[in-house]
């Protein structure tokens, strides 16, 4: 059950706030200023690539690098082929994980590692594995770690992570809000060298400048019906959310929230994009989850029942391309099945600002939902 009066109480969540996740959710915009000066400090700058890799590989562990992989595929568009490298082992624990390349990785393909811990024996066998090919080899990682070695060690660049001190003693979430702009930003950087996607330093510092803004209007002090993070929170509190999405940006958006949800609050939610998403969870949203699917039973003991979840529908828009949008669609479904739709648009600005926007409200969200329901 959800704690509302939580909501509206500072000094409550602060309390319950044992991660730091509202913490890292506003220092959102501070962390991609510092990534983007250590990238400068790494050189990226001056970097004068021969021209564009044939292909992106990505590799890290968990939600981190799957969230930067997706990103960074959906800015490049077309431009490249952007993958993130699956890793195999028998457990998810850095040690057991292993990456390969694919075989036909070779000096004209580049090699990007993103991880929020920097010690798993698995990317340090990878590096290697690169370095043999002739692949080139950035990484983004905690300063002073195995895989910094590894990386300088074979003549690659190696780029430090943008951490708080507050952090290093505390075991990071791969979905926490400061992890994410933290790999992300310098690849940006280095992605923008190579002309596979526009982030000059003008951009990333106009992220940092949404992401301020954003804070700003999401924070523990603004009141909930002032507040679209803590509003949404409070609308998936007894929900099942199905996140439907509309836009280039919004995609990879509501697939992180979902990743948020569950690894944050415990919360499981469904995705979609649109239009392909009114036929998807059309019949979930006439079967048992429908909020029309629970009759009035007086005779029902509502005390002694636990809640059930009906479907909640969350639309992420961006702007559709081409003008089209199923928008209308969207909603009409949802209403015609009684099931309540919360919506969240971004101010207008460039793909990487409403990007920064959306995904910035929803992982304020996700903290709120996370903290009030005591996860």
């Amino acid at each position: 059950m959800l704690d509302d009066s939580l909501l509206d109480d500072p000094e409550a969540l602060a309390r319950a706030d044992r991660r730091e996740l509202l913490r890292g959710a506003a220092e959102a915009g501070a962390r991609v200023r510092t990534a983007a000066r250590h990238a400068t400090e790494a050189g990226i700058p001056e970097l004068k690539p021969d021209g564009r890799p044939r292909a992106v590989l990505i590799a890290g562990p968990g939600l981190a690098a799957t969230g930067v992989a997706e990103l960074l595929g959906t800015l490049a568009g077309a431009s490249c082929p952007v993958t993130r490298l699956t890793p195999t082992g028998v457990a998810p624990a850095g040690g057991a994980l292993r990456w390969e390349l694919p075989g036909w990785a070779g000096p004209v393909d580049l090699v990007l590692i993103a991880t929020p811990d920097g010690t798993e024996p698995g990317l340090e066998l990878l590096v290697e594995q690169a370095y043999r090919r002739g692949s080139s080899v950035v990484a983004v990682a905690p300063t002073g770690t195995p895989i910094a070695e590894a990386v300088e060690g074979t003549h690659g660049l190696f780029v430090p992570m943008a951490t708080a001190p507050y952090e290093p003693n505390t075991p990071l979430a791969a979905s926490a809000p400061g992890v994410l702009w933290a790999l992300l930003t310098p690849l940006l950087a280095l992605l923008d060298r190579t002309g596979l996607v526009s982030a000059p330093p003008e951009a990333l510092q106009k992220v940092a400048d949404r992401l301020d803004r954003v804070a700003e209007r999401c924070g523990p002090a603004i009141a909930t019906y002032g507040n679209p993070a803590k509003t949404l929170a409070a609308d998936l509190a007894e929900a099942l959310p199905v996140i439907w999405t509309e836009g280039t940006s919004a995609g990879p958006a509501g697939r992180r929230f979902t990743a948020a949800l569950a690894e944050l609050a415990g919360r499981p939610a469904l995705a979609a994009e649109l239009p392909e998403a009114l036929a998807a969870h059309s019949v979930l949203l006439s079967g048992a989850l429908a909020a029309a699917a629970d009759p009035d039973d007086f005779f029902r003991d509502r005390v002694e029942e636990q809640q059930v979840l009906h479907a909640r529908v969350v639309l992420l828009r961006d702007r559709p391309a081409g003008g089209l949008t199923a928008a209308p669609a969207a909603r009409e479904l949802a209403l015609s099945h009684d099931t309540a739709i919360s919506e969240l648009e971004p101010e207008e600005g460039g793909d990487l600002e409403t990007l920064a926007e959306l995904i910035a409200v929803t992982d304020f969200a996700a903290v709120y939902l996370a903290l009030a329901s005591g996860a």
